[in-house]
């Protein structure tokens, strides 16, 4: 019986480990196969450009054919960003054209190992409209860390922007002060990577913030699915962590963009909005604050839209 006892202490969990790894080895394959399938039947609806002709691409999408261009960039992580701001083009694309670039990593953008430094991906973003056929210069609005990149836009190429507008933003005063680097939780990682994802449809319906919020229709909510189950914590987004604070500093360093900055603050940034408040003061611009959470842009669509015409028609 001793002998029967201690050999089960060896042989059961050797079959737990298989067991395991056969389910996870079997989810990976099928989420792989899965991941084909949809890239093939959900086709990116804007322009695929080769930035850096190596075969990977970046995904530009426009709307509209206003006389003035704005242009969106998304904040930190968010797997899907053209039905992230979806509802606020909206309510912009019959005045202007509304154009959405996702970075290396995001939507249907590639994966890609090319550095996160912030001059790299400003001039990623540039070169992909160049590619794409839009032409400066722009608004640029920022949502979060996506603001960071617009303002450094501004110092770099001023004679590209006519101004900026943060969405809840990120500015470097706050970071330096309280701010700290995203966290990459390598659980969600792994059941990202490996399709396990796919067993919970919950964390879709209560993770993508404009699935949450209601605000997509069955038939967009099914394509932001599959995005979501590919670009959920990608490597691009890890390493974008990583460099937050130097790009940060970067940007700090550089002093204030020519251009100017309005910011719509969400009411629940308690903690950041005198910084928002104080740096759009300091740029020669404007902020407002508007009732809501840090997606501010899904909480007040109509009145940020608003005000967003108010702000580009004085940079003209």
């Amino acid at each position: 019986m001793k002998k029967v006892f201690k050999w089960s202490l060896i042989v059961i969990p050797l079959l737990v480990i298989a067991a395991a790894a056969f389910v996870v080895g079997g989810s990976y394959f099928e989420h792989r196969d899965a991941v084909a399938e949809e890239k093939e039947a959900y086709p990116a609806p804007g322009e695929l450009v080769d930035v850096y002709n190596d075969g990977h691409t970046m995904h530009v999408y426009s709307e509209g054919d206003g006389k003035e261009t704005i242009v969106f960039l998304a904040g930190f992580g968010t797997p899907s960003p053209v039905y992230d701001f979806q509802t606020l083009t909206n309510e912009l694309k019959d005045d202007y054209r509304t154009v959405i670039v996702e970075r290396y990593g995001y939507g249907w953008s590639d994966v890609s190992d090319h550095d996160r430094d912030i001059e790299a991906v400003v001039d990623e973003t540039r070169t992909a409209l160049l590619e794409a056929g839009e032409e400066g210069p722009f608004v640029i609005a920022g949502h979060s860390m996506g603001s960071i990149e617009a303002i450094h836009w501004a110092q770099s190429y001023p004679e590209e922007v006519n101004g900026v507008i943060g969405l809840d933003p990120l500015v470097p005063s706050y970071y330096e002060e309280k701010g700290e680097a995203p966290s990459m939780s390598n659980v969600t990682t792994f059941l990202a990577r490996s399709g396990l994802m796919r067993q919970q449809p919950e964390v879709f319906d209560e993770n993508f913030h404009a699935m949450e919020k209601g605000l997509l229709t069955e038939a967009d909510a099914e394509v932001a699915r599959t995005l979501f189950l590919r670009r959920v914590q990608t490597t691009n987004m890890a390493n974008e962590a990583e460099k937050l604070t130097e790009n940060v500093e970067t940007v700090s360093g550089t002093g204030l963009p020519e251009t100017p900055f309005y910011a719509a603050i969400a009411s629940e940034n308690e903690d950041g909005a005198s910084f928002i408040q104080s740096f759009a003061e300091d740029a020669g611009g404007k902020s407002e604050v508007f009732d809501g959470g840090h997606y501010i842009h899904l909480d007040q669509p109509e009145a940020i839209a608003v005000k967003i015409q108010e702000w580009v028609s004085e940079t003209q």
